[in-house]
């Protein structure tokens, strides 16, 4: 199209735009009380809609103008809050906006203000859409607009250029989808379509769909810095006690997971995955990358040396991406609420508290963090990054409170499959040729809680075997029962006396009390007052019926103590023993119900430095798969049993297979090793680039995309990130 109609056909949307937005805003006088657009005496027809078309230009220029510095000026707020404080901006550029009219004939209250920029924001914004998708020419033109500005900064930046480069890789994390959860998901049901339509699209045609298996610790804090940066050495769990520096490591707070990855790289010697032309987005580790957003574990630096919250300008400078994702932030916290209140009335079972903050971490996770990380990568896509590592953590974060395969989660799967069909469309206009591949850092277990299923918490028990004060609730199930069992007089009488006690004052824990901790159905206890790790016969002189009382117990597995004659060993009930070291086992072993894979685990974690002086696993039900949770979840994961341990690896057929036939994956660090294969094999950023490499077909074209879905990506990829940064100074994380 020559360039004058070009430019003719960007000033007839802008004018319908113009248009649409002036009408928006005569319908909103008509309709609400509280806006007005003429003055007090009246006006006429025509002067009320001169006055209209000025407020919506004003409204119009202001949100272009002033929107982006807005936002780069609250990059500090947490992101739940900006998307609360998205519709109180929006109102107030509508106020300036109406003051800017002559003769003070525009005006509103606050609250309506905020009403009628919302509508106006959106009606704008679906009508610029509208009219590009159907405008099939200018969509590709936009889209290779985006990509040629992308391409053009990153060379005047250093980045690529020349001659053809090879394929890129996207590897998009589905957090929390277990392997049998996705194979069910991308299978006919009945006369129905999949819950994933464009994954079951790839399954078997163009993708091989591969289980592997996880350490001990299944969840995302060890699992995503295994395979980001190549170690998950000395990650007991998602939380732990180190006592050399008596403190607590919780892996999703900015602080501890700064320096898990500064571990991590200390150990391999390496940066990680995504050291050249990498981008990290929403994960909790940077793999190495320099292009960042919500990235955890450089979340707590400040000033320029903190890119992660870049991420949030660059989609929310778009004051239209904005209210839609504001607007769908609100529509989700009202679901969250139905869905709650749907799970009281038909009494399900399990079920746990849904109240609180929960509705507003649950919209983070499935609007705001999505549409963010969704946007960098399909603006990664179109600068030609080569690497690219992006977590979705919507699915996992309902499933805790919902269930591992309840209809709440297949809702967010859905919306899932609707974000990978997006990125994959935005594959077609990339500047290369991109290999998408898919893959789940843990799965889910169900089950009722385990102070649910037997009346109190994991610490109760605990203090009960310590003979320290549990509340009354507790003494009333049957606590001290096990306690007796296997311990003499003197225990018997200790844990009576701890039953009777009374509850200390503040935090209930003196000096000696132990640190009781939970990642999912794993329980780690330590004591913070014994220097190193404490041996089995140390336990037993302290407290006599600590260790039977826990073993004893229905709702435990087994439990990992260190003994100074025999080195690891694994307790279970009635006496059961499993020496790691040696491999004796006395009884039945209880391992052999957690199936293949389970006593390498332990072992491994057995000797890590900072293993607690206790490890305890939650008892697993093979039959039905469920385990109990030491915190408030009904779909767990972080310790052994079930479907929490086995995630997927969803790889495109062109690649090498992960493993040799009849070999297992098992670990994060062997999957961090297959993608740096995956990645050498394209020639991509870990090795230098070679001239008799593979010739790596480009990815299958991407299905059809929903136009409503179309819609959401013209909006989305020009708010992608921004072009590549110049390097950071100090890469040490």
């Amino acid at each position: 199209m020559p360039r004058w109609k070009s430019v003719g056909a960007a000033l007839l949307r802008v004018l319908a735009v113009w248009a649409v937005s002036t009408l928006t805003m005569l319908a909103l006088a008509g309709i609400l009380p509280d806006f007005r657009l003429q003055s007090a005496d009246g006006d006429s027809t025509t002067r009320i809609a001169i006055t209209a078309a000025s407020g919506a230009g004003a409204f119009g220029l202001l949100s272009a103008l002033v929107w982006p510095l807005l936002v780069r000026a609250l990059l500090l707020v947490p992101a739940f809050v900006l998307g609360l404080l998205v519709f109180v901006l929006n109102g107030s550029l509508l106020l300036v906006a109406l003051n800017l009219i002559p003769d003070g004939r525009g005006a509103a209250e606050p609250e309506t203000a905020v009403v009628v920029a919302a509508v106006m924001s959106a009606a704008s914004s679906a009508t610029s859409t509208f009219l590009t998708v159907r405008d099939d020419g200018a969509y590709r033109r936009r889209l290779a607009r985006l990509a040629d500005r992308r391409q053009g900064s990153r060379r005047r930046q250093g980045g690529t250029g020349g001659p053809p480069q090879p394929p890129g890789t996207v590897f998009l994390q589905i957090d929390g989808v277990g392997h049998d959860v996705l194979r069910d998901a991308v299978r006919p049901r009945g006369n129905r379509p999949p819950i994933m339509e464009t994954v079951a699209g790839w399954v078997d045609t163009t993708h091989t769909l591969t289980p592997w298996r996880t350490d001990w610790s299944s969840q995302t804090g060890a699992s995503q810095l295994g395979i980001l940066h190549g170690s998950t050495e000395d990650v007991p769990a998602f939380r732990w006690y180190e006592k050399e520096a008596r403190q607590v490591i919780v892996s999703n707070r900015p602080t501890s997971a700064a320096e898990l990855q500064r571990r991590a790289a200390a150990r391999t010697g390496d940066e990680g995955l995504l050291t050249v032309d990498g981008a990290s987005r929403g994960n909790l580790f940077t793999g190495g990358a320099e292009e960042l957003a919500l990235v955890l574990s450089v979340a707590a630096r400040r000033g320029r040396h903190n890119r992660s919250r870049s991420g949030y300008f660059a989609y929310f400078r778009d004051p239209a991406n904005a209210t839609r994702t504001a607007g769908s932030f609100l529509a989700e916290i009202f679901r969250e609420l139905g869905q709650s209140a749907r799970a009281r009335l038909r009494r399900e079972t399990p079920r746990v508290g849904r109240g609180g903050l929960y509705p507003f971490i649950r919209a983070f996770a499935t609007v705001v963090e999505r549409d963010v990380v969704v946007a960098a990568v399909m603006g990664d896509i179109l600068s030609g990054r080569t690497a690219i590592y992006a977590d979705l953590v919507a699915y996992d974060e309902v499933a805790h409170h919902s269930g591992p395969r309840s209809r709440d989660t297949h809702q967010v799967l859905r919306r899932l499959d609707r974000s990978v069909a997006l990125i994959a469309k935005v594959v077609e206009h990339a500047p290369r040729d991109y290999r998408i591949v898919l893959l789940s850092d843990h799965g889910q277990s169900p089950g009722a809680t385990f102070a649910d299923a037997y009346g109190l918490t994991l610490e109760d028990l605990v203090r009960a075997g310590c003979a320290l004060p549990v509340p009354r609730q507790a003494g009333r199930t049957g606590v001290h029962r096990p306690a007796v069992a296997g311990g003499g007089a003197e225990a018997r009488e200790a844990a009576r006396a701890a039953l009777r006690r009374p509850e200390r004052d503040g935090d209930g824990h003196g000096p000696s009390d132990p640190v009781v901790l939970a990642s999912g159905n794993l329980g780690l206890v330590s004591f913070p007052d014994v220097p190193g790790r404490m041996s089995r016969e140390e336990i037993d002189r302290r407290h006599p019926a600590l260790l039977r009382t826990l073993a004893d117990h229905p709702g435990v597995g087994f439990l990992l103590v260190r003994s100074e004659r025999h080195g690891a060993v694994v307790l279970g009930a009635d006496g059961a023993e499993h020496h790691l070291d040696t491999g004796r086992v006395v009884g039945r072993s209880p391992l052999k119900a957690f199936g293949d894979g389970a006593v390498a685990a332990v072992r491994r974690t057995a000797r890590f430095p900072n293993a607690p002086d206790i490890m305890v696993n939650s008892a697993y039900d093979p039959a039905t798969g469920e385990v109990h949770a030491f915190e408030g979840q009904i779909g767990s994961h972080g310790g052994l049993g079930g479907a929490q341990s086995h995630p997927f690896l969803l790889w495109p057929i062109e690649l090498s297979p992960p493993t040799r036939p009849g070999e297992q994956l098992v670990g994060a660090e062997r999957v961090h090793a297959v993608l740096r294969r995956w990645l050498r094999e394209a020639d991509g950023p870990q090795v230098p680039e070679r001239t008799d490499g593979p010739q790596v077909p480009a990815t299958p074209p991407a299905p059809q995309v929903p136009e409503s879905e179309e819609s959401r990506l013209l909006g989305d990829v020009t708010a992608a990130s921004p072009a590549a940064p110049p390097p950071l100074p100090d890469k040490t994380r």
